[in-house]
């Protein structure tokens, strides 16, 4: 048997790697629920997990959307992790084939070059001496990469790396002596046996020529297999338990089991999953704006892993979703941080006898404009004057402002106190008989179409403008007006309405483009689900993302929220206007028929 007494530490932390993770992995598995330990079973033996694999390859292997958000980190992980992978599998190709057996020691293909000198026995000898080497140069050049990275993260880009725990420092320190002692372990024994390629070789008869080669060769392949040893043993306890959960995760996500906004066994693995990466940390505007790095989504996640969560980390977050739309790995970072705010929340039962009684018009369609909407009015005139104008049957649910959608209950954990709220609501609206539910506020938007369950079409202001204007019920008048759009981060991010906006506008304006929009749009900073920002530090973030948004000296800056409008009027030197403005000035003098009011309306109703 080929054995080594310097393999030990390899393979004593190997196993104890095996023994963690699948402990860990087996005790997720255990929480799940029935129907989904069913969904897990199945995939195994679906087209889903053909899926996932080809998903591990593209996200953990290859770091695809790394890629996409920063080519420079992105090669520097797709050569660390696509690097070593090709590494153990071309050795293992290699030691099969000369040994001729299936199945070698675990260690047999890391220490191959130790134990092997005589080459003339192996197939196909100097091409896999040659694409060994070629693979071992490709991951230092990823090492390389990443210790700059942490001493000089503005190279990538970054304006700053995430910091260290004494688990990630084991693992981190330990990872960058890796392959760096198993370069210099392979090169002094080809100084000694010429088993080494262009690589190897070449700095193995550098080395040669004034060290000991033959004398210090072994303490180099002992301090490689305890760079690996200490790795391995470090890795569960360090943000790198991220490279096996990962896989682990998404298998589980493509066998259907899908993310709560509960935190649950999956929020569980998903913080295991956190690479922290540090993409989030240049995506989040609290940093780029006001320089405020402990609150980042990265930092949030680890101390949720380590149960260290402070009221204060948890709270000071904008739930913007940028952090998501970036995050490599997908996390539901806003669930996970709503869950973890239930935790400091003080939640109670209100049965909302202060409420006037229910008031219920019938109507085919309800207008909400929600809480922020009463302090823009402009935009719930805006609003009704279209109405009014499409002569649409609508009934304005909140016409005197004393209704709440329930989101920022919700928002700050009080769900308890949300869930008798929107139970108060519902009953109101699905006694109106209305067939659309419209509001003006992307909020609002959210909770009434994902937590109400109301059976009935719930839309956004500019979905239903252009619907109307697709009905000819509304005639616009064209203008040469340079357009520049805000997508608000609730109805961009958090519903996936980015065109219906573009299209309502494009058709009687010049609609412009901005680097930021989309998926890459900026928070205005006014949210309501920070509870911890002072109105400076909120002005501080509009104006950044008005000098953004306005670079191009537009004539007008759009936006579709209330909220986003009122953080942006006063720090803007440009227009500031809603959609709902922007189409309701727009709208046609020449109407053939009289214009009949909302009031005239209901009565004829």
């Amino acid at each position: 048997m080929i054995f080594d007494p310097f393999v030990l530490p390899f393979t004593i932390g190997l196993l104890i790697l095996f023994f963690i993770v699948f402990y860990k992995f087996g005790g997720w598995i255990r929480k799940f629920s029935s129907e989904d330990k069913s969904n897990l079973k199945k995939a195994l033996f679906s087209k889903n997990l053909f899926v996932a694999c080809k998903e591990i390859f593209y996200e953990s292997l290859l770091h695809r959307k790394i890629f996409r958000v920063n080519p420079k980190l992105g090669y520097m992980h797709m050569s660390l992790a696509f690097g070593w992978f090709l590494l153990i599998v071309v050795g293992n190709i290699e030691t099969r084939i000369h040994s001729g057996r299936e199945i070698n020691g675990p260690f047999y293909p890391i220490f191959f070059k130790f134990f092997e000198h005589n080459r003339s026995t192996i197939p196909f000898s100097n091409f896999f001496v040659f694409l060994m080497d070629l693979l071992l140069l490709f991951v230092m050049t990823g090492v390389v990469l990443a210790i700059f990275k942490r001493f000089y993260s503005k190279f990538f880009g970054m304006k700053s790396t995430t910091k260290l725990k004494i688990g990630d420092k084991f693992a981190l320190y330990s990872l960058w002596f890796i392959f760096p002692l198993r370069y210099l372990a392979e090169s002094l024994s080809s100084a000694v046996y010429n088993t080494g390629g262009f690589f190897t070789g070449t700095t193995g008869d550098i080395l040669g020529s004034f060290l000991p080669a033959a004398d210090i060769y072994y303490y180099f392949w002992w301090a490689y297999s305890l760079a690996l040893g200490v790795f391995f043993v470090s890795l569960p306890f360090s943000r790198y338990m991220h490279i096996p959960t990962e896989v682990v995760l998404i298998f589980i996500r493509n066998a259907g089991v899908v993310a709560s906004k509960q935190y649950n066994t999956l929020s569980e693995i998903e913080v295991n999953a956190c690479p922290r990466c540090g993409i989030c940390i240049d995506k989040c505007q609290l940093n780029t704006s006001l320089d405020n790095k402990k609150i980042q989504p990265a930092y949030f996640l680890r101390d949720v892993r380590f149960n260290q969560v402070k009221e204060e980390i948890a709270t000071d977050c904008m739930l913007c979703g940028r952090c998501e739309e970036y995050c490599p790995v997908g996390i539901k970072l806003n669930n996970i941080r709503v869950a973890k705010r239930k935790d400091f929340a003080v939640d109670y039962i209100d049965n909302y006898k202060y409420l006037p009684p229910d008031e219920v018009a019938k109507a085919d369609v309800i207008y909400f404009a929600g809480c922020m909407t009463h302090l823009t009015p402009s935009i719930k005139h805006s609003m009704t004057k279209i109405l009014d104008t499409a002569k649409v049957s609508y009934w304005f649910m909140d016409e005197d402002g004393s209704v709440c959608c329930g989101r920022p209950l919700m928002m700050n954990g009080k769900d308890k106190m949300a869930a008798e709220l929107i139970e108060n609501n519902k009953r109101k609206i699905l006694a109106s008989g209305a067939k659309i539910f419209v509001t003006s506020c992307p909020i609002c938007l959210k909770v009434f179409g994902e937590e109400y369950n109301l059976g009935i079409r719930v839309m956004h202001h500019s979905q239903y403008l252009l619907q109307l204007v697709k009905e000819n019920k509304l005639k616009l008048n064209l203008t040469d007006n340079n357009i520049v759009y805000h997508d608000p981060c609730e109805l961009g991010r958090g519903a996936g309405i980015y065109e219906e906006p573009r299209e309502l506008i494009k058709r009687f304006n010049n609609l412009v483009s901005n680097e930021f929009e989309k998926e890459n749009a900026l928070c205005c900073g006014g949210s309501l689900g920070n509870t911890k920002m002072s109105h400076d530090q909120r002005n501080i973030i509009a104006k950044d993302v008005v000098l953004q948004l306005t670079s191009d000296n537009p004539d007008i800056l759009a936006t579709a929220c209330p909220l986003c409008k009122k953080s942006f009027t006063y720090k803007s030197s440009v227009k500031v206007m809603d959609i709902a403005e922007i189409v309701a000035n727009s709208i046609s003098q020449t109407e053939p028929e009289k214009i009949i009011s909302r009031k005239e309306a209901l009565m004829n109703a």
